[in-house]
């Protein structure tokens, strides 16, 4: 079919969501256009371009993307395409262009900002009409480009709220993990670990926020857990393995209380009061240095919050401990590419690097204990959706009309509100510039 600003209410209710928003390869170019276009997403951190000319190639909803360390630092954004013909300037992942950028097809050369630098065979353009074209301009530029504690991030359209208004009190998710180090900065290191997932991107996204399933879809994990530690001291000190995996074993109510807040256009924080990383071994050395750095009160207000997920919606989970994020790449309406990166933090001793190396290790790398269980469901969920007999996706747990049209607000760790806080986001940037 061919959906309309019109159909996209239809397709998202109050307390449930068409299963068309998964499945639909339509639906899924409209995203491409219009939803990623309207919204921001996250590109990289700045330490990943270190020295002048390194770049970082990703793609964001279809678009090649360049992010540039310039002559002067700053950061530079352009899309990876020459503007002669289209050859993408860069084909690795990253590197360091050197002094300028050069196409490999037609070695047209660019400066690091993308302005036009030279052509071969000059005199042959002489006459023409190429310095008053696009093409004759340079590379283009990304428009809307912002660095937040080094985070950068891009909007890829023109339509929508600025940075700063569309992410709001939910940037405090990155205060925090940047504040874990005593000197304000941390840097991406350890290389990445990509899973490509069968499944539709907010699907995964949406379970970042459920706390019901670790029970039962991580329960294997979590019993041979069980019984490996099972008889030890209740002092004892646990290996850093086993200290991060028990805790999925937690019961419905340690995940309820622990508590969740949403904000506007998607945001949220899963795990207010506590998380299943409240508990993690203490590091006395750290924590003198956080506190001479920071002060005694600022010290404690970043170590004692430790959320399970911060979304920074529609791309971006956050955890402060134990310094990971997670990027959610859509590829397909049934693809998507996930990447998990970890920190190193700066000030800080090795043992909060190896901390997060072994978290995302053993939670999500692709020969994980826990995602596997996960992307298996993922994966089974998005074959069973085309089956017949019901065209809808439930998200009716604590669902209470006073929600609606409310802008921050706070929940139990076990409500859909957060889910459904997602949605309303997809349904309100989809429609912001689609046709009637």
């Amino acid at each position: 079919m061919t959906y309309k600003r019109s159909d996209i209410a239809r397709l998202v209710q109050d307390d449930r969501v068409h299963r068309d928003l998964y499945l639909s390869p339509e639906l899924f170019a409209l995203e491409q256009r219009h939803f990623f276009a309207n919204t921001w997403s996250y590109l990289g951190h700045t330490s990943q371009v270190p020295e002048v000319g390194d770049y970082l190639a990703v793609d964001i909803a279809g678009r090649p993307l360049l992010m540039v360390r310039q002559p002067g630092g700053g950061i530079q954004v352009l899309h990876n395409r020459c503007p002669h013909k289209g050859s993408p300037l860069v084909t690795d992942a990253c590197g360091n262009a050197g002094r300028f950028i050069r196409c490999p097809y037609h070695a047209w050369t660019f400066k690091l900002d993308g302005a036009p630098l030279a052509v071969p065979v000059k005199a042959a353009y002489e006459g023409t009409a190429l310095k008053d074209c696009e093409s004759g301009q340079g590379v283009a530029v990304c428009r809307h480009v912002a660095v937040y504690r080094d985070f950068v991030f891009v909007k890829l359209g023109d339509a929508g709220p600025g940075f700063e208004d569309y992410f709001g009190p939910a940037l405090r998710s990155i205060d925090n993990l940047v504040d874990r180090s005593p000197v304000g900065r941390l840097r991406i290191e350890g290389g990445v670990l990509r899973n490509i997932i069968h499944c539709n991107w907010k699907m995964y996204l949406e379970n970042i926020n459920d706390t019901v399933h670790p029970l039962s879809t991580h329960e294997s994990a979590t019993a041979a857990a069980s019984q490996l530690w099972a008889g030890q001291p209740a002092d004892a000190v646990k290996p850093m393995a086993m200290e991060q995996i028990l805790p999925f074993g937690s019961g419905f109510e340690f995940f309820d209380r622990m508590g969740g807040r949403v904000f506007p256009n998607g945001h949220s924080v899963l795990g207010v009061n506590f998380s299943i990383h409240t508990g993690y071994a203490q590091v006395p050395e750290y924590e003198a240095a956080m506190r001479a750095a920071h002060g005694e009160q600022r010290a404690t207000e970043v170590l004692q919050h430790s959320p399970q997920n911060a979304v920074c919606y529609p791309s971006l989970a956050v955890k402060g401990s134990p310094q990971a994020i997670r990027v959610i790449r859509p590829l397909a309406a049934d693809k998507m590419m996930l990447e998990a990166w970890s920190f190193r933090v700066e000030g800080a001793p090795d043992v909060l690097f190896e901390r997060s190396m072994m978290y995302n290790r053993l939670v999500f790398s692709p020969m994980s204990v826990v995602a596997h269980d996960d992307v298996h469901l993922f994966e089974g969920m998005q074959r069973a959706l085309h089956a017949d007999g019901n065209d809808w996706i439930s998200l009716h747990r604590n669902f209470n009309a006073a929600e609606l049209g409310q802008g921050a607000q706070d929940c139990n760790g076990t409500n859909e509100l957060l889910m459904r806080n997602q949605y309303r986001a997809w349904a309100q940037y989809m429609s912001l510039t689609m046709e009637d």
